[in-house]
């Protein structure tokens, strides 16, 4: 139960603070340039974002109710490699367009302050609907998976809510906090909840009948159990393990696991590839991103990079400065 609870919290907490920056920068902008009369369509701009996000995840929570099992899980399959996709690429591109964030959010404002009514309500639904949909989704697949819908939800808006409190107090320069090394560390959790979500993907898929498993009639059988075979008599379509009898699906251990890790005491061979490839690929290239991230930089660099400022910098550059 905490387990999915945190789970939920911190993926949260990390999008949510995402987009509250996001939107402290545009406030703070607009109020240095004496424009506060364009804040009402900023924020409407804002709460549309905020809006489509509710209603994606409306959408795809009851309306998932009316269909078959098999589509259901077609549904799942689909949406968790869609949030895996999105959440892979949003990682990568915070490491690249973290430190010019704030010039371009404030470039767009100039642009949009040109550009009439729309424009404006326009830059606040960008800025805030790609994080707010990426949480929608990701936070949707790991829903269906854990199982424990009431707990992981409210761990996923009380993330929410703390992300917005951050951010306000982080905009006002109340709080001082080391953003690159909290969006370092987040990204890496990312990275494994990521390839969990991955790994429950391919499993839905599996059992709507997409691709082949232990669920299909193409499933390898043990001949001593007439049951799926389990182990490297079951590769590539059964069950790569099963240790049930050692951890309960619905113990707090299983439930801790998955979470963290994304491991089932019951996985499919795809499954474990998935989780194993992505791991491969995606862990290396991200800390590679981090690493050079930290690279000493000239002086002149738009925005310095918070693991790197000095103890007495202005709180501006503690909330803007968010790559690692």
């Amino acid at each position: 139960m905490l387990a999915s609870f945190f789970a939920t919290f911190l993926i949260g907490l990390r999008e949510g603070l995402e987009a509250a920056l996001v939107v402290g920068i545009l406030v703070a902008y607009l109020t240095r340039l004496d424009r506060r009369d364009a804040l009402p369509k900023l924020w409407t701009g804002v709460g549309l974002a905020v809006a489509l996000a509710l209603g994606v995840g409306a959408i795809f929570t009851f309306g998932a109710y009316m269909l078959t099992f098999e589509a259901q899980e077609l549904l799942g399959g689909g949406l968790s490699l869609l949030a895996v996709a999105m959440v892979t690429w949003m990682i990568f591109w915070m490491q690249k367009a973290g430190r010019t964030l704030k010039a371009g959010l404030e470039g767009g404002i100039d642009k949009a302050l040109r550009g009439g009514v729309w424009a404006l309500v326009a830059i606040g639904f960008v800025s805030v609907a790609r994080e707010g949909v990426e949480t929608t989704l990701l936070l949707w697949s790991m829903v269906q998976s854990f199982g424990e819908s009431p707990v992981a939800l409210l761990g996923a808006l009380l993330g929410l809510a703390t992300a917005v409190v951050l951010g306000w107090f982080i905009a006002r320069g109340m709080l001082r906090l080391n953003l690159g090394r909290f969006f370092t560390w987040t990204g890496g959790f990312l990275v494994v909840v990521a390839a969990g979500v991955l790994a429950y993907a391919f499993h839905d898929l599996q059992e709507a009948g997409v691709l082949p498993g232990p669920f299909g009639a193409g499933a390898p059988i043990d001949a001593a159990t007439g049951l799926v075979a389990t182990g490297w008599a079951g590769f590539p379509f059964g069950w790569a393990f099963d240790v049930s009898a050692t951890v309960a699906p619905d113990s707090a251990l299983a439930v801790l696991l998955q979470a963290t890790v994304g491991f089932m005491p019951q996985m499919t061979w795809i499954q474990v590839i998935a989780w194993v490839v992505y791991v491969a690929v995606v862990a290396p290239l991200f800390v590679r991103g981090v690493r050079a991230g930290r690279r000493p930089r000239p002086s002149s660099s738009p925005l310095t990079p918070l693991a790197e400022s000095r103890p007495d910098a202005a709180p501006a550059t503690v909330a803007t400065s968010i790559a690692p």
